[in-house]
């Protein structure tokens, strides 16, 4: 019981990797309030986690709005007294090369990836240094550290997170509160299972997304939760401003 007695607030818990974090925080203690916009998927997840024992709550906001954002940390905050950990999962992916990206698509996947970020932070972190003390796991990706190909806006945003988390770091530590963020890399999420679906040859560009990886194969959303996991726990508790890297080797590896 790792997270035992903790109060964590999942954005994008409706499926993926938020999903998968969400059972995982409940198994391990935690009380989980579950966010996403889709209200089905959220509470999908949220009565998965009471129906096996654990506890859960599920909220519907879009991070991207700010008074519901603050109404997400009231209620939150008047169910359970307090929030120890934000996991700031919620994201959307951009495909494309820069100059063939148009505005309104470059702007969604700021507002979503960027100020979904800021939003949530914004209205949680009050709380946390009320209580001094708190642990944020920012979602930032491999992509922050390596250039990919026809992924302009996405890149822009998960290298502004990183940013973005060492700067809060540097803020926060005096209340004793952690940030850090984990850089995934390719994870089959349902998303990632659905785009490649739509490829001409799917088989082809799974084996060639399984070639960047050392291990020869994908991530999964489960590799991904553990790593937000430890950040969420005590046992990380000298983990400061930290990206966590859960690529299968993509950034600090290369096959012969």
């Amino acid at each position: 019981m790792r997270l035992n007695n903790k109060v964590a607030l999942i954005t994008g818990a409706g499926s993926g990797i938020g999903r998968e974090t969400a059972y995982l925080f409940a198994k391990e203690g935690a009380t989980v309030i579950v966010n996403d916009l889709n209200e089905e998927a959220g509470n999908q997840t949220a009565h998965q986690i009471n129906e096996q024992g654990g506890e859960a709550l599920f909220i519907q906001a879009n991070v991207t709005n700010e008074s519901e954002c603050k109404r997400m940390t009231e209620e939150a905050i008047t169910a359970f007294g307090k929030i120890d950990v934000l996991f700031n999962n919620a994201g959307v992916s951009g495909v494309g090369v820069l100059h063939e990206t148009e505005l309104e698509d470059w702007n969604k996947v700021m507002n979503v990836n960027i100020n979904g970020v800021f939003l949530v932070s914004k209205y949680v972190i009050p709380h946390m240094i009320k209580q001094q003390s708190g642990s944020i796991i920012n979602m930032s990706s491999c992509i922050a550290e390596i250039g990919l190909a026809n992924r302009a806006s996405y890149a822009a945003t998960k290298g502004a997170i990183l940013a973005l988390t060492k700067s809060m770091q540097v803020d926060y530590a005096k209340d004793n509160i952690r940030v850090n963020a984990l850089m995934p890399g390719t994870i089959f999420t349902p998303f990632v299972e659905d785009y490649l679906s739509k490829d001409p040859n799917p088989e082809a560009a799974v084996n060639a997304i399984k070639g960047r990886q050392l291990g020869g194969d994908l991530g999964k959303p489960i590799d991904v939760a553990f790593a937000a996991l430890y950040l969420a726990s005590d046992e990380s508790k000298f983990v400061m401003g930290t990206p966590l890297m859960i690529d299968g080797g993509v950034v600090n590896g290369k096959l012969s």
